[in-house]
């Protein structure tokens, strides 16, 4: 017989402003040194490398989401009722709700509607030459887009605040002793409350996905109780993810104008992958927990029955024993395995839409003969606890 190898530790501290801005070298150590890894400042067990995680997100018997997928009890107990933060078989009752509606198929049909509205924003951007690619560009497309497909009431009910609830909730994600987690519960508990007094069935749009939520609770298909926390989950992971995948294609292109060159060249063939890629060099979302419900084992560490554990996204997308050359950005590696949205039953449900809004933008800027991005100032990223994505990317054009 193996004798059961000693789980490592690691005082890394996950949520410092230095690891948030660049957590590439954090995770490569944690690799290294294991399988499976205790993270002193946290208590929790942390998987790093590629092979782990993909198994984790696959198995959700042992993997379990239902007693949290974050590192406190605040947001833990605020979750339950969400496709995040539910395991089957009520967590297939939620996901049935708006299945067929995040569909490949039925998100497709809504390439029109995307077109038209990027198209007048990336026209007039082109134009000035020079602009902020976060808040010139995604963050006018993103939200807007985001409460019309959900249905919530208009601007001036309070949907306006869904950026800034977006970010918060995602710093809530954090350990409970966090300071961004703590400055946050307030943008949280406003948000929930904005839910359930404003975003009612008879305030929400007809067709909506909130209107669609409402309607299945009344049939009885899902608890009452989850109306609130599911729309939340539809609609607030949608905004700040969206916005990272944006911000973080267009800084990659700037950094690798070859790949750029690339697409625009051949987009029909390579925009596909090439925001793939963009996906695999930096996840949206950095991480998300799980407890586990039996004693599991990573190349002979085993993980006890009850501990929570970090899967690390970002981490296992550079893992170079799955990954070749895993920091450079080449979008001909074509990573469909890539971990960003998770995987399994627990799979971000919105991942295509997310996915078709940042290639139309994309495709938007070639149509406009854009040859190239240049990164021309400070460009800054927003320090977030569970996501990664730019505060601000000040870019020029250049047009053929």
């Amino acid at each position: 017989m193996t004798a059961a190898r000693t789980i490592p530790t690691s005082d890394i501290d996950l949520f410092s402003d230095e690891h948030l801005e660049n957590p590439y070298p954090d995770y490569k150590a944690l690799r290294d040194a294991g399988p499976a890894v205790h993270l002193s400042r946290l208590d929790v067990t942390a998987l790093a490398r590629y092979k782990a995680v993909r198994e984790a997100v696959d198995n959700w018997e042992t993997f379990r989401s239902g007693q949290g997928v974050s590192l406190n009890d605040l947001l833990n107990k605020a979750w339950t009722g969400t496709v995040i933060a539910t395991d089957p078989p009520y967590h297939s009752a939620l996901r049935g709700v708006l299945n067929e509606r995040l569909s490949p198929r039925q998100v497709r049909k809504m390439t029109a509607n995307i077109d038209t509205r990027v198209g007048a924003i990336v026209s007039e951007l082109v134009e000035r030459g020079s602009f902020d690619a976060m808040k010139d560009c995604a963050y006018r497309v993103v939200p807007n887009f985001v409460v019309d497909v959900v249905g919530f009431p208009p601007e001036g009910s309070g949907s306006e605040h869904l950026l800034g609830w977006a970010e918060e909730i995602f710093n809530v994600n954090g350990p409970a002793d966090n300071k961004r987690m703590q400055e946050s519960v307030s943008g949280l508990e406003k948000m929930f409350e904005w839910l359930a007094t404003v975003a009612t069935k008879d305030n929400v749009s007809p067709g909506g996905f909130a209107h669609a939520i409402h309607s299945a609770a009344e049939r009885g298909d899902i608890k009452p109780e989850s109306v609130v926390p599911l729309m939340a989950g539809y609609s607030i992971p949608g905004t700040d993810t969206t916005l990272g995948i944006i911000g973080n294609a267009i800084a990659l292109f700037a950094q690798n104008p070859d790949q750029w060159n690339l697409v625009r060249e051949n987009p029909d063939e390579l925009m596909r992958p090439a925001l793939v890629e963009v996906l695999r060099m930096d996840a949206p979302v950095q991480w998300f927990a799980r407890v586990l419900s039996r004693d599991w084992e990573a190349d002979g560490v085993t993980i006890e029955e009850g501990s929570r554990v970090m899967l690390l996204f970002g981490s296992g997308n550079r893992d170079e024993r799955h990954y070749p050359d895993p920091d450079r950005f080449d979008i001909t590696r074509d990573p469909m395995d890539h971990v960003s949205f998770g995987g399994g039953v627990h799979g971000c449900p919105g991942q295509h839409l997310a996915q078709l809004q940042a290639n139309r933008l994309l495709r938007a800027f070639i149509d406009q003969g854009v040859t190239r991005f240049e990164i021309t100032g400070d460009a800054r990223r927003s320090l977030n606890n569970t996501t990664r994505s730019f505060f601000n990317l000040p870019v020029t054009v250049t047009v053929a």
